[in-house]
């Protein structure tokens, strides 16, 4: 389970991950993917397969959506 894995750093988990992402969506409210990936990246070395698996639990815990290209922070 990647979420919450216990034999690997936290710091590898999607849940740790998603935090960060979603730090930066909350800061910007509306971001380009691309944006956002280059963001999320000044502070951590995130590969992009675990960058879409971020987005992917975060939109399927309703905390964000997609519209246009751009990450949208759900109210």
């Amino acid at each position: 389970d990647m979420l919450l894995p216990d034999n690997i750093a936290p710091e590898d988990s999607i849940y740790y991950n998603g935090a960060i992402v979603l730090k930066v969506v909350q800061r910007e409210g509306r971001i380009s993917l691309v944006n956002l990936f280059y963001e999320v990246n000044k502070h951590e070395s995130l590969s992009f397969q675990i960058f879409i698996l971020c987005l992917d639990w975060l939109f399927l815990i309703n905390c964000i959506s997609i519209q246009n290209e751009e990450v949208v922070l759900c109210s």
